[in-house]
């Protein structure tokens, strides 16, 4: 059998056309999952001042090892439970629960978007803002008050609303989703950890007026 050491051009045109076809198919295609920033600024009177929307960029591995859990799980064994390997080396949790009969381990973790008035440049190891702004009504401080959630059948949406009862003009210039994750057993609270899931920057600083106010949202969407 005579094999041909290179293929006529215009068949290799011919055979490459599909997968050509299909790429450019694939860059019109939404993205599976988007994420954004949404900031309304009003002020002393209620009156709206300032109203942004950007994309968020910036999730960090803390995020991702979150969203794993329910595919590959957290603890598993018969005597003692044994930490998955995203648990103890992107976590830092403990590797092993305490052996014992009825002994349960049980994972909680909670998350509120924090704000900062500072900027670093972005790594998947971040964890803590630059320059966060406590919750109080002191110099510098914002009020924090209860954050909501917002979902449909493909989107998740995190919102906090905060006010300025301070006596200048306070900037927020970063934003990120910080996570506290509990293990519990013997029915204690034994190991309780802080991450910071996502760190984002705005692109130009955002300023709330004394006695103002601000909400902020981070919308997540599905799409299929």
């Amino acid at each position: 059998m005579l094999i041909q050491n290179e293929i006529p051009k215009e068949d290799l045109e011919y055979i490459l056309e599909p997968f050509k076809e299909e790429d450019n198919k694939e860059e019109d295609n939404k993205q599976i999952i988007s994420e954004k920033i949404i900031a309304i600024v009003r002020d002393a009177k209620g009156n709206i001042i300032d109203k942004r929307e950007q994309k968020m960029r910036s999730l960090t591995q803390y995020y991702l090892a979150l969203m794993s859990i329910p595919i590959i799980g957290t603890m598993s064994g018969v005597s003692t439970g044994t930490a998955t390997g995203i648990m103890t080396n992107v976590f830092g949790l403990p590797g092993n629960l305490p052996a014992g009969a009825g002994n349960v381990g049980i994972l909680d973790f909670d998350i509120s978007i924090q704000l900062g008035s500072g900027t670093q440049s972005f790594s998947l190891t971040l964890n803590s803002l630059a320059s966060p702004i406590a919750n109080g009504s002191g110099t510098g401080q914002l009020i924090y008050y209860s954050q909501s959630f917002l979902y449909t059948s493909n989107s998740i949406s995190q919102l906090l609303t905060v006010s300025n009862s301070g006596s200048s003009t306070i900037t927020v210039s970063e934003i990120g989703l910080i996570g506290y994750i509990y293990i519990s057993w013997n029915s204690t609270i034994q190991t309780t950890k802080t991450y910071l899931f996502s760190y984002d920057t705005f692109n130009t600083p955002i300023s709330i007026p004394k006695g103002g106010s601000a909400t902020f949202q981070i919308v997540i969407t599905f799409s299929g």
